[in-house]
């Protein structure tokens, strides 16, 4: 029993704490981390497009294996579902069956699912490591640059500028040729990986400003913290601040803006294959599908609308992601 002062009756210590009742439970501090997933998993939009984003995740790193266990066949033409002039897919909505769940591709009959899988591998590979760099880049210059302050970042910040001021589509066009034959003569490599690495370099070069300026801004605020300011007083390094004491409260902005950037980048390789200057058939990738797929727009729809219907779910699921995380990042955000 609990009397009325907060004490327990009825026991050996007159003075001992009453048990907690509901209602003290009910009023207990969560984290800021528990506090962002009760936020998260109250957002029924963003779980959806998660969930949506985890799936394509899975099946692109499964891809390999579906091809390996013959599951998928993303090269194997079929002639026999292809008739009539200029080679077109037998049947409604481009040759669409049990068998080829998206159709056949028109003039080769390779099965549209397959290479839309193999594809999905491809972009999600190169827009994830594009953003990793960007993200290890940009981090650690946006850390020293805050967090250094004075002529360190003077000349960070104008670097930023720099990097800023070249437009990314325009410099990736341009040097495409050039670099994918240096990287291809420094290699030996053939040409898809060749043209994997340019696009994973260059998307990841032209990525990290946008970081580093978060970053700074972020640690602007930190570095004039009590805990900063401790630790230099214990004789802390630099290098102990930068990445111990600092790294650790910024990973909330890095998660958000990957989140963001990731769609971005896979928007990015499906344009430069469509335009050309990316990764080219036969090998499969978003942007090489739409470039094939667009000259068949009138005659097979179908081929066109799959690919690009896929494009869209994936962009749209991660983007989702990012702001529903943002969302419930923010502790400003209006919640009710």
């Amino acid at each position: 029993m609990t009397t009325g002062l907060g004490y327990s009756a009825g026991t050996d210590d007159p003075m001992a704490p009453a048990a907690p009742t509901d209602s003290v439970r009910a009023i207990q501090g969560l984290s800021p981390g528990r506090l962002a997933l009760r936020r998260l998993l109250k957002d029924r939009v963003t779980m959806v497009a998660f969930f949506v984003a985890i799936f394509f995740v899975v099946l692109a790193l499964a891809a390999p294996l579906l091809e390996a266990a013959k599951l998928i066949d993303p090269q194997t033409p079929h002639p026999e579902l292809l008739g009539g002039w200029g080679s077109m897919p037998i049947g409604p909505f481009g040759g669409v069956s049990p068998q080829h769940w998206m159709g056949v591709v028109p003039a080769t009959g390779w099965d549209v699912f397959s290479r839309v899988i193999a594809g999905l591998t491809v972009s999600l590979v190169v827009a994830t490591l594009a953003v990793m760099i960007s993200v290890v880049v940009g981090t650690v210059l946006g850390i020293v640059s805050g967090a250094a302050g004075g002529r360190v970042d003077a000349l960070l910040s104008r670097v930023i500028d720099f990097v800023l001021s070249f437009p990314q589509t325009l410099m990736l066009i341009a040097l495409s040729t050039i670099v994918i034959d240096i990287i291809q003569a420094a290699t030996g490599a053939p040409r898809t990986p060749a043209s994997m690495a340019f696009m994973i370099c260059v998307m990841g070069f032209f990525g990290w400003p946008y970081f580093a300026r978060i970053i700074r801004g972020q640690v602007l605020s930190l570095k004039q913290r009590e805990f900063i300011e401790a630790a230099q007083s214990l004789g802390a390094r630099r290098g102990r601040i930068y990445f111990k004491e600092l790294l650790p409260h910024l990973w909330a902005p890095i998660l958000v803006y990957t989140t963001m950037v990731l769609p971005q980048n896979i928007a990015t390789e499906a344009a430069l294959g469509f335009l050309g200057v990316g990764i080219q058939s036969p090998t499969p990738s978003f942007g090489s599908i739409l470039n094939d797929s667009v000259h068949y727009a009138r005659a097979d729809p179908a081929y066109f609308m799959f690919p690009g219907l896929t494009l869209f779910i994936v962009v749209l699921s991660f983007n989702l992601v990012g702001d529903g995380l943002r969302d419930a990042l923010d502790p400003k955000a209006d919640r009710q």
